[in-house]
């Protein structure tokens, strides 16, 4: 089973999103804040991120990762509240893998993450 860690400062979005993702048969773990992030990762890494743009300390949770000894096997999402470029550029500078849109759904984490699940 692959790990999935949600690190989103907000409550509703990483348990909306850890019930969808539960359900497509990942171990999800949640940080509310970059720093438990980065202790949880230090602890068990995970197999995949997905990181808020909009938390405090978002681009410095994914560069100080890839750092990490298994770092640089983290699938990282970025998950951007809208396709800002400049923001997603950084992002993508910092070491993400890809992007999410917010407010995600049932059928965006779907798309993106049903075929990730059973790749362990």
């Amino acid at each position: 089973m692959q790990r999935l860690m949600i690190a989103d400062g907000s409550d509703v979005v990483r348990k909306v999103g850890k019930r969808i993702l539960t359900e497509l048969n990942f171990m999800v773990s949640e940080a509310g804040s970059a720093t438990e992030a980065l202790h949880r990762c230090e602890a068990e890494m995970p197999n995949i991120l997905i990181v808020d743009a909009g938390m405090e300390g978002a681009i410095e949770l994914i560069t100080t990762l890839r750092g990490l000894p298994n770092g640089k096997d983290v699938r990282i999402y970025y998950c951007v509240v809208e396709a800002d470029l400049k923001k997603m550029m950084m992002g993508k500078r910092a070491g993400a893998n890809d992007f999410l849109l917010k407010p995600f759904d049932r059928k965006i984490l779907t798309q993106a993450f049903a075929g990730l699940s059973a790749a362990a």
